[in-house]
């Protein structure tokens, strides 16, 4: 026990005394390293840390730190419980209710990051795990890319859209959601933070290249929004540069890359773009047919054919859910819940710009959040990326930088008055 308190120490770490919230601390630490390399781990750890913190709150009764977003947490899980009741197949939807505990992340993020330099220790790490996540899934793009060129060398835009990199995660838009929140926050890094190396340029590079090869559009612009408010931050004159640089960048994309470009001139012809009219097409038949508590959580795909026009069959491509937070939730669990989670939302973005305005620290991650709020919010209309774990877990914890950097500076003064007392 001592060594290893004397080994994370050593790191620069500052954790709780206390032995529960040491251990929780610890958990949760090392669930946030999780989060880019296996979602199974993280979630194990994560509940590591919620029953080692849970026992210490029942032995100590420590006031619980949650972020100021009660009601509108709150209200949103109800709601989505209740939609779940009222579905045509409960049993579906109650996976969604599990995945509401993720919530919890807020609370522990606030009660167990006690320091500056743990927050920003994170953070570093996650930057070097998006650059190795980021390797891997450039060598992947190129093994497909060298595949698909000798099986199909007349389709290969066509076929290097359905089989993209997947880095750690399996599955291309959770990867892409993730790296698009790592680059937002590494992006404030580079622009606000004063003591940091070259290193940080090239781990940069390494991400916004897997970024590009990922060719998913929704994140290109996500994290282009999310720029351009860090970049009005950081120097306001530098936007009018902007469309000469996205002409230069253009011009310096792989073919496969221009073509993912202006497909979006062309939405008649793209499949993921028809796709995406049908599926909203589908979510507003849903929502005026169940406005309050929408078709039930994950039955979407039990119930889709049911809402297409008649004698239409479905486009070719995913039908899990309908590609944008917006519609799915409306759709899904009633337009009451969309208004809960907008709340929610609104409420973060209202809350990280007082934080901003309040602290005298930590200012480049709570630009970098502010960031990362307008990227997911951008990327989210036209995929649901509020619903996969992997996303949600990175996203919470991004929101929760703002009120874990109050926090602290809360206690540093509450520390500072006492002494001076």
């Amino acid at each position: 026990m001592k060594r290893l308190r004397k080994s994370i120490e050593s790191l620069g770490l500052e954790l709780p005394r206390e032995t529960f919230a040491w251990w929780a601390s610890v958990f949760f630490t090392l669930s946030v390293l999780s989060y880019l390399i296996s979602i199974a781990a993280s979630q194990t750890f994560l509940a590591a840390a919620g029953l080692v913190y849970a026992a210490g709150w029942i032995r100590h009764r420590d006031p619980l730190r949650f972020p100021p977003l009660g009601w509108p947490v709150v209200l949103f899980c109800g709601w989505t419980v209740l939609s779940v009741l009222g579905s045509s197949d409960p049993r579906v939807g109650w996976f969604a209710v599990r995945k509401l505990v993720l919530f919890l992340i807020l609370l522990f993020a606030v009660s167990l990051v006690r320091s500056l330099r743990h927050l920003e220790w994170l953070y570093r790490a996650l930057f070097v795990e998006g650059a190795v996540a980021s390797l891997l899934g450039i060598a992947q793009f190129f093994m497909q890319y060298r595949q698909v060129k000798v099986e199909h060398p007349h389709h290969i835009y066509q076929f290097m859209t359905y089989t993209r990199m997947t880095g750690f995660m399996g599955d291309w838009m959770n990867f892409a959601g993730q790296q698009m929140l790592v680059m937002t926050m590494l992006i404030a890094f580079l622009l606000f933070e004063k003591h940091r190396g070259r290193i940080w340029w090239w781990i940069a590079a390494v991400v916004g290249v897997a970024i590009i090869l990922n060719m998913t559009r929704g994140v290109w612009l996500g994290c282009f929004v999310g720029a351009v408010y860090l970049l009005a931050r950081w120097k306001p004159r530098v936007l009018w540069g902007i469309p000469i640089l996205m002409l230069i960048g253009y011009g310096l994309l792989p073919k496969v890359a221009q073509d993912r470009v202006t497909s979006v001139l062309h939405p008649s012809r793209d499949a993921s773009i028809a796709m995406r009219f049908e599926m909203w097409g589908v979510g507003l038949r849903m929502m005026k047919k169940h406005p309050l508590l929408g078709v039930g959580p994950n039955t979407i795909p039990e119930v889709y054919d049911l809402y297409l026009p008649p004698g239409k069959m479905p486009d070719r491509g995913y039908h899990g859910h309908l590609h944008s937070d917006y519609v799915q939730f409306a759709a899904e669990r009633g337009l009451p819940c969309l208004a809960l989670w907008l709340w929610l939302m609104i409420a973060i973005a209202r809350k990280t710009l007082q934080a901003r305005k309040s602290c005298s620290s930590g200012r480049w991650m709570i630009d970098g959040a502010m960031a990362g709020w307008l990227a997911l919010m951008t990327e989210g209309a036209f995929e649901f990326n509020f619903g996969t774990s992997p996303v949600l877990m990175l996203y919470l914890l991004v929101a929760a930088t703002p009120f874990i950097v109050e926090s602290i500076e809360r206690r540093r003064g509450g520390g500072l008055a006492t002494a001076s007392s």
